[in-house]
């Protein structure tokens, strides 16, 4: 089980940092972000879940406003995977969780 948390951890974790990534990098490079090769590869790893997202909100959430919704709702499932492997590291030792 604690595989498995820590697995949904590290995705949550890679998805919050591109999706970061790329604003930040949008913010640095203006109008030109689509020509950026590091920008389209942090789209790429931020897109499933911006399409995820799209397809769980309404139609009433516009799309413009998606990716800051996925990144909170990825910080959501992060901090909930913290607290699960906090939770298992105190019920088994601490000593198990290295």
């Amino acid at each position: 089980m604690l595989t498995v948390v820590i697995a949904i951890k590290l995705t949550a974790e890679i998805a919050l940092l591109a999706l970061l990534g790329q604003w930040l990098l949008g913010l640095m490079t203006g109008a030109t972000r689509n020509t950026n090769p590091f920008y389209a590869l942090l789209q790429l790893l931020g897109r499933p879940w911006i399409r995820a997202v799209r397809w769980l909100s309404p139609r009433v959430v516009l799309d413009q406003h998606v990716p800051l919704v996925a990144f909170f709702l990825l910080l959501l499932v992060w901090g909930a995977a913290s607290l699960a492997k906090v939770s298992i590291c105190l019920q088994i030792g601490v000593a198990l969780c290295k």
